[in-house]
């Protein structure tokens, strides 16, 4: 199924996805022992929390200038620059840490990373057919899947060497895989004619001119009730995500009395899982029922997220159904979101409506980071159960989204 669908690829989206392996692998293998890592160095929880919304604050101003900057730069050395600062720089910074304060300036340096992101965003599907697009971001879901595999290899340096000697082992690795994942993309792509055109545009235009295209792009979404609903459980999957990603392994090995070298495991069960998934449920699911798949895949994920908090402790089987479910549920959902997004994103419009997705995704997601903990301090299951309210509330909006889209087409 990869290979066909890689064979489906042309030019930038190929050269994007044919080097993503080199960042998601070591990714993949460092972000489970993260918060631990910390924990390790002498953070408290909230500590972490506050670290995390600094990251954030940093995120929503590189988001709202991202637009600006990938339309000016162009798509391509806006996502070189900024990726070698707001990754490859990081990992450097998180591999050599020793106190709060670096992790701070990590932090901030880490936060520039939704410039790129929006570049990346536009260099991926400007040139690619909307019909391909599902295949686009099945196909990067299907690498992010594969890179999950490798998380069982932090485990193994974590077993060897301690847990702090191989988290930065990890961070070297991620310095150095992502540092040649930038390089070889920009190689092996080229500036879209959307890209170009905004260049020049950019460059004609003045801060009072840009900023009123902002304006215009900003009453575009605000106007627009089906956009606004599909953002909205765009933001709040993001939502449930930083807050899962920062306290899920804190809480398996703090409350749940799971050893730390057995929990990299489970982002290896997720992956296996995954992949089965792509494989046998995913090309059964016909078009017209994409939003019903992608609500089954948030009730699967209500439901998972809700064992973890009624789990027995030091109960791996439990956790490892809570996974799957989890994997089934984020398989079946992902993709199909992401390539909605994308379809309703006018390309004329593209970087600067995606940056303000983006300043929206941040704004939502922000607190998380205090809130989550705030809250796990208060109880460690509280994160979780505002995980389960955030897909519960996704499956509303989905709900109310179909609605609109069935009156738009009746009045038609």
């Amino acid at each position: 199924m990869s290979r066909t669908m890689f064979h489906r690829l042309k030019g930038n989206s190929r050269g994007c996805l044919a080097f993503e392996p080199l960042f998601l692998i070591p990714y993949s293998m460092y972000t489970t022992y993260a918060t631990i890592y910390m924990v390790e160095l002498g953070l408290n929880e909230t500590a972490i929390g506050w670290i995390a919304t600094i990251g954030l604050i940093v995120q929503v101003l590189s988001s709202f200038i991202s637009g600006y900057l990938t339309d000016r730069m162009g798509r391509k050395y806006a996502l070189l620059y900024f990726d070698l600062l707001s990754w490859s720089v990081a990992t450097l910074l998180w591999m050599v840490t020793q106190n709060v304060w670096l992790f701070v300036i990590a932090a901030i340096v880490n936060g520039f990373q939704r410039i790129p992101h929006t570049a990346f965003y536009c260099l991926l599907v400007e040139d690619t057919e909307p019909s391909v697009r599902t295949y686009v971001f099945t196909l990067l879901q299907f690498i992010g899947v594969v890179g999950g595999l490798f998380a069982p290899l932090g485990g193994l340096l974590v077993h060897h060497f301690s847990l702090v000697p191989g988290v930065r082992m990890m961070y070297g690795l991620a310095f150095v895989c992502m540092t040649l994942q930038f390089i070889g993309r920009h190689m092996t792509t080229r500036e879209t004619d959307i890209g170009k055109r905004k260049m020049r545009e950019s460059r004609e235009l003045g801060l009072k001119e840009s900023l009123n295209e902002y304006m215009n792009a900003i009453k575009n979404v605000l106007t627009n009730r089906p956009l606004l609903l599909i953002f909205g459980v765009y933001m709040l999957f993001n939502f449930q995500m930083t807050m899962k990603g920062t306290y899920l392994s804190l809480y398996l090995a703090d409350y749940l009395h799971i050893d730390s070298d057995l929990i990299s495991l489970f982002p290896a069960v997720s992956s296996v899982v995954m992949l089965l998934t792509m494989w046998l449920i995913m090309p059964r699911i016909p078009e017209r029922l994409v939003q019903s798949a992608m609500n089954g895949g948030f009730v699967l994920s209500v439901i998972s997220t809700v064992m973890l908090v009624v789990i027995p402790a030091e109960n791996l089987l439990w956790v490892g159904i809570s996974t799957i479910m989890a994997a089934v549920g984020m398989m079946i959902s992902s993709p199909y979101l992401e390539a909605q997004v994308a379809n309703a994103i006018d390309d004329n419009q593209r970087a600067k409506i995606f940056s303000i997705l983006s300043v929206l995704v941040i704004l939502c997601i922000s607190p998380a980071g205090i809130i989550g903990g705030w809250t796990y301090q208060i109880d460690p299951r509280i994160p979780f159960l505002l995980v389960a309210a955030a897909f519960g509330l996704s499956i509303v909006l989905l709900l109310m989204h179909r609605g609109n889209a069935h009156t738009a087409s009746v009045e038609e």
